[in-house]
């Protein structure tokens, strides 16, 4: 039973758990698309070489309409994947439907060599498992739907010992094709979760499990540069006299609060918003599609007081204090650099503010413009 199990789990997930494998979907569709837009920028151009071979060449003439219809085809197939979204389904749909179409091509090859064995087809068998990083599953019903069509088609066709050699050499390279497409799978979603891994390190602060400056650079900066963003709110949250925890309890106590005040941001902003620490005892909150100043106050003294309730000295007499600066993203900061200035002097302004404990660019930025008049 365990056997079967694990198989099992190869043929639907390539050897790793249900719900990794899901976390995986989206990197390995788009592996595919880019994979097999390139093979069909191959796939024209070697169809429309043999056209072009098979004017001049009167073996090749037999297939030259199975050449331009598969030359049009591949030239059809580019277009929509200059307009289908990478990680779509119809993406997906596309690729297998090439598939079949490169299996069809190889029956009317074989069907005009009668006498021959199916090598174009045979080939295939081979090939096109090798390309596409999915459940085993569907390749497997591709790969055998596709050897039964050729051999029902085949057989009132072919003479009757190359049609059983046909049978013998196809559904034995079937079976193999679908092991080596559960071995490739296995071994290239391997390298996804590797790579993601990687990924998670390289952005993970280390201490608190939030991402660090890099990250958070990288995320805020893509989402500003997205045509479709044009409005954000970033606070930047500080924790007061810092410097003081470390040095009159120790290094230990400071790290403890670095890492309960991190625990409770990734608490409190789990939905979408992107959270993380900029360095020292500095923190970055972004809030995506979000601009309403007057909530944003609230939120900023939501945090402010939590932190002070929650977060635990030894002195427990002692509550630490946490001051915010916040600036609104009204689609005029052409980067995160931008904007993080903005915030960073409103975060200034309200350690000054030791009643508040927050403050908001735009109100310093009026406070000037009346003084300027």
């Amino acid at each position: 039973m365990k056997f079967f199990r694990k198989l099992k789990n190869y043929y639907f997930y390539c050897g790793i758990e249900k719900e990794e494998y899901n976390e995986l979907k989206r990197a390995a569709y788009i592996s595919n698309f880019e994979v097999w837009r390139v093979l069909h920028f191959l796939m024209a151009a070697t169809f429309g070489a043999l056209f072009l071979t098979s004017l001049a060449n009167k073996m090749m003439s037999m297939n030259r309409t199975f050449y331009l219809i598969s030359f049009i085809y591949s030239i059809i197939a580019i277009i929509f994947f200059f307009l289908l979204k990478k990680d779509s389904l119809a993406a997906q749909l596309l690729i297998y439907l090439s598939m079949s179409v490169l299996f069809l091509f190889s029956c009317f090859i074989s069907l005009n060599n009668p006498g021959h064995n199916a090598t174009t087809f045979i080939v295939m068998l081979l090939i096109t498992p090798m390309f596409m990083i999915d459940k085993p599953f569907f390749m497997t019903i591709e790969l055998w739907v596709a050897s039964a069509v050729f051999l029902f088609w085949m057989y009132p066709v072919k003479p009757h010992d190359v049609w059983e050699m046909d049978l013998i050499n196809v559904v034995t390279y079937a079976i193999v094709g679908s092991i080596l497409n559960v071995v490739a799978n296995s071994i290239r979603i391997k390298e996804f979760v590797l790579t993601k891994k990687i990924s998670i390190q390289k952005d993970t602060d280390e201490m608190t499990g939030l991402m660090n400056k890099g990250a958070l650079t990288r995320k805020i900066n893509r989402f500003l540069e997205s045509e479709d963003s044009d409005k954000g709110t970033l606070f930047i949250m500080d924790i007061d006299k810092f410097k003081s925890i470390n040095d009159i309890y120790g290094h230990d106590v400071g790290d403890s609060v670095i890492i309960q005040f991190a625990k409770y941001l990734a608490g409190r902003f789990n939905n979408g918003e992107i959270t993380g620490r900029f360095g020292g005892d500095e923190y970055i909150l972004f809030i995506k599609d979000f601009d309403d100043k007057e909530i944003a106050c609230e939120i900023a003294a939501e945090i402010s007081k939590s932190a002070s309730r929650i977060i635990e000295l030894p002195d427990r007499k002692r509550r630490i204090e946490v001051s915010i600066g916040i600036a609104i993203y009204d689609g005029i900061e052409t980067n995160y650099s931008d904007l993080f200035k903005k915030a960073d002097i409103a975060l200034y302004k309200a350690k000054a503010d030791t009643e508040k404990r927050y403050c908001v660019y735009d109100e310093i930025a009026k406070l000037r413009d009346r003084l300027a008049e």
